[in-house]
């Protein structure tokens, strides 16, 4: 699944491309990839130009003349910019066409990926956008520590909860734990607020490394063809043996979630 410094890629990769094209048309060929009424989105959307494209968490939102969209890349979410005349194919389930020729597609093997019609205004006060805490570069030490040190649940799963603090995947989770030397089954109640500091500290700077990477390219992750080159990087995700120690790499389920992490570089509780 494109994680921050993933979609943050696709952000800037987009900007390159998309800026200033006024949208001629745009062609649904999957109703349920929109959130709503998708002849509402596209009669609203037809006409007006991209302006702009921030981003919030994992989320894209296109800027346009009079109104916005978001993004919401999901496991196998990505867009390409082709000709408008070029063959479609299955997993392309939406083509904005360009009033000079070109389109953007967007492609979802799995169809988890969804857009939908906002306000240009208030986007960032509205739902799904709400519910998200605050980004690592945001976030205050003592409000993410009273969210944290009420919790009985691991701090890995505590860093994937965007409700807390957003932007954080399972990859860099398991990064972010091993940085810390933390293990990631260690209950939130017993992680002290020095170390929820040294946490926010760590996650800023991996996830920055990360960006300026391209982002990670895991399984069929790009940004229009751009792999993320972080992947050479990653300590414990995916590895198999710790990079500090020489000892093997353990894999086990957190909640759901492969978690990778060392059983002798992470002994600490909290």
């Amino acid at each position: 699944m494109p994680e921050l410094p993933e979609v943050e890629t696709v952000r800037r990769t987009l900007k390159n491309f998309v800026i200033g094209k006024e949208i001629k048309a745009i062609q649904v060929h999957y109703d349920k990839i929109i959130v709503g009424d998708s002849n509402r989105f596209v009669s609203t959307l037809t006409g007006q130009t991209i302006r702009d494209i921030d981003r919030v968490g994992k989320y894209l939102i296109f800027i346009l003349d009079r109104d916005a969209f978001i993004s919401h890349l999901r496991m196998e979410g990505k867009y390409h910019l082709v000709d408008a005349a070029a063959p479609l194919n299955k997993h392309q389930h939406l083509s904005f066409i360009f009033s000079d020729g070109t389109a953007l597609r967007y492609q979802d093997t799995r169809k988890f990926g969804r857009l939908e019609l906002v306000s240009k205004e208030t986007y960032p006060y509205d739902l799904p956008l709400s519910k998200l805490g605050p980004e690592p570069w945001e976030a205050d030490p003592e409000a993410i520590y009273q969210k944290i040190h009420r919790s009985s649940l691991p701090i890995k799963t505590l860093l994937l909860d965007q409700r807390i603090m957003t932007g954080i995947g399972n990859i860099y989770a398991n990064e972010i734990c091993f940085s810390m030397s933390i293990n990631p089954t260690t209950p939130g109640k017993r992680v002290s607020k020095k170390r929820i500091t040294e946490l926010i500290a760590i996650s800023k700077e991996i996830l920055e490394q990360a960006i300026a990477q391209g982002g990670t390219t895991i399984h069929s992750f790009d940004a229009n063809g751009i792999a993320g080159l972080f992947q050479v990087q990653l300590k414990v995700h995916m590895q198999k043996v710790c990079p500090v120690c020489d000892g093997a790499i353990t894999k086990e389920m957190v909640r759901g979630r492969g978690t990778y992490y060392c059983q002798a570089c992470q002994k600490k509780k909290g």
